[in-house]
């Protein structure tokens, strides 16, 4: 297994949806032994602690847009940071709600587009997140984030989007929540989607088997963005958006372990854990294992032995 120097970077987001708790999602991973469960497998740990908002004006509550002021300061230092570094190893941001990937993501393809090589995008989620400010109706900019790095208009006041992923190179899996401006939108667009349904009639292995075919063959760079949501909400509790139909353990470790096998992923988002949602740990627990099955962590079946 080749070693990494996994970059922990800390971004407790909670700006992009009036459901607050994301906040404390960072120091939740923490918790749970994710430095050191990526450590018992041999890699190299470093922790940036917490990142926090570039200077923004203070939003005003009577807007359309929920806190975006607050966002665009997160986009701006989240969008540094993962420049910086992606020089220096593999980044695991620690959210904090999913409008933290409109700064990761760009900050990703910035350093992808200096490198010259192509950035990919795998968004593990129940949502496509790809409204903008104007076409969402809850205002709610954790829905906006594939919209963004993707250069759709409308994000005024947003850093500019200098490099942005091409949409053939953006896979989503784990669909089953998408509203009609959403649908529309990708109907229109070379984004590749799987839905729950496809997932159920055709497997999970399949689509994204397919995909890192292409990020090879591209000698591309590989973000993965998973969010609490792409798994069903009875094992993994503890999100604000709970979507019934999700994936399972087992889809959701394989999905990682075919990650690690593909030797691929260069960066990765770990979002919308709320911990005030949580049962005992559960959910932060599981996604510390995906994390782990991800970056090389094998699972073992064991026969069933009888002692009588």
């Amino acid at each position: 297994m080749t070693v990494k120097n996994c970059i922990l970077i800390g971004a407790p987001v909670d700006s992009g949806k009036r459901r607050a708790g994301c906040l404390m999602g960072p120091d939740a991973f923490r918790t749970a032994g994710l430095a050191q469960a990526l450590a018992g497998l041999g890699h190299k740990i470093e922790d940036l602690g917490n990142l926090t908002a570039a200077h923004h004006p203070e939003d005003q509550d009577d807007s359309p847009v929920y806190a975006r002021h607050q966002t665009i300061g997160w986009t701006q230092s989240l969008s540094q940071a993962a420049k910086k570094a992606m020089s220096q190893g593999l980044p695991v941001f620690l959210g904090g709600d999913h409008s933290l990937s409109l700064g990761s993501v760009v900050g990703v393809a910035n350093y992808a587009a200096s490198v010259d090589r192509p950035l990919f995008v795998l968004w593990l989620d129940a949502h496509t997140d790809f409204h903008t400010p104007h076409t969402s109706d809850s205002g709610n900019l954790h829905g906006t984030p594939v919209g963004y790095f993707t250069g759709r208009s409308g994000f005024d006041g947003f850093p500019e989007v200098a490099h942005p992923v091409p949409e053939e190179n953006v896979c989503m899996i784990g669909l089953r929540s998408v509203d009609t401006p959403e649908r529309l939108a990708l109907e229109g667009s070379a984004i590749h989607r799987h839905d729950m349904r496809d997932i159920d009639e055709n497997g999970i292995a399949g689509p994204l088997a397919r995909f890192l075919e292409r990020v090879a063959a591209a000698n591309g760079l590989l973000h993965v963005s998973l969010d609490v949501d792409f798994l069903d909400p009875s094992v993994a509790p503890a999100v604000g958006t709970t979507v019934p139909g999700g994936a399972t353990v087992r889809e959701g470790h394989l999905v990682c372990e075919m990650l690690h096998d593909s030797g691929l992923m260069t960066s990765l988002d770990l979002v919308e854990l709320n911990p005030f949602l949580d049962e005992r740990g559960r959910t932060a627990h599981l996604m510390v294992d995906l994390c782990a099955s991800a970056l090389g962590r094998r699972v073992f079946d064991r026969p069933t032995r009888s002692y009588n």
